[in-house]
């Protein structure tokens, strides 16, 4: 089980784009990136139409976001 970085999972939506325009099927495209249907259609849903800029943007964000809640935290405690 492996955890894919934002940064990959934006490059595999991307091939899977390539892969359909070539003319492959799209389940077909999804399966020879390793991953299920499922997961596929759940990363698009949130990585969908971002660059690798954006996905940089969103994860320090999301940390900043997070220390944030552990230094209010602290002093509310």
């Amino acid at each position: 089980n492996k955890r894919h970085k934002p940064e990959e999972i934006v490059t595999k939506l991307r091939q899977v784009e390539v892969l359909v325009g070539q003319g492959k099927a799209r389940i077909d495209a999804i399966r020879e990136l390793g991953v299920v249907e499922q997961t596929y259609y759940r990363w698009r849903k949130l990585y969908g139409g971002m660059g690798r800029d954006q996905v940089k943007e969103l994860k320090r964000l999301q940390k900043e976001n997070e220390r944030l809640r552990r230094h209010c935290q602290s002093k509310a405690a």
